[in-house]
């Protein structure tokens, strides 16, 4: 494991243990003017949280360039999430850095916001559902694997399961490319 890179173990629940690693990002730190003043409050404003789960597919792809265009303004930060079967594992660290890395790039050219990213061990669903509860986020932001109806009742869906178990923002389901033309 380099230097700068972080393992964690952290219990939210009793019953529960969460596994994590934090993934380092180039230090892009936007420069971000002073928040406005809000009009009716006189208080300066300041950026939410957007929580986007991704993995190495285009529908996640689609997902977040959503988040981007239609939910991020300035002084946000995103938290990428990817959950994954263990985070030692370091092929997929190393897969998923370079891709949170691209993301993050991305994100601070179109849109002037800051990223942060952290794998985390386990169901998928569970995981984003217990970042969710870290975070606190506006919003978690996801796609769809594009399964049918039947497929997604028998074996279950991640973005179905964090819909209906997470408690701590509105989850927002982005249809897939295809979907969205229609």
């Amino acid at each position: 494991m380099n230097m700068g890179q972080s393992s964690r173990m952290e219990t939210l629940n009793e019953e529960e243990e969460h596994n994590w690693r934090e993934v380092i990002l180039p230090s892009l730190i936007p420069v971000v003017p002073e928040p406005e003043l809000d009009r009716e409050s006189g208080e300066r404003r300041r950026g939410r949280d957007i929580l986007i789960a991704i993995d190495h597919g285009p529908k996640s792809k689609h997902a977040f360039d959503w988040a981007l265009v239609h939910l991020c303004r300035l002084a946000d930060t995103i938290h990428l999430i990817h959950a994954v079967s263990s985070v030692q594992n370091e092929a997929v660290y190393e897969a998923t850095q370079g891709l949170m890395e691209r993301l993050s790039v991305e994100a601070l050219q179109a849109a002037m916001v800051k990223t942060v990213a952290r794998i985390v061990e386990g169901d998928a669903g569970k995981a984003i559902c217990k970042e969710a509860e870290r975070v606190r986020p506006a919003a978690v932001v996801m796609g769809t694997r594009g399964r049918g109806i039947i497929k997604s009742v028998l074996k279950g869906s991640v973005s179905e399961y964090c819909f209906h178990n997470c408690k701590f923002a509105p989850v927002i389901i982005v249809p897939d490319i295809e979907a969205g033309e229609e």
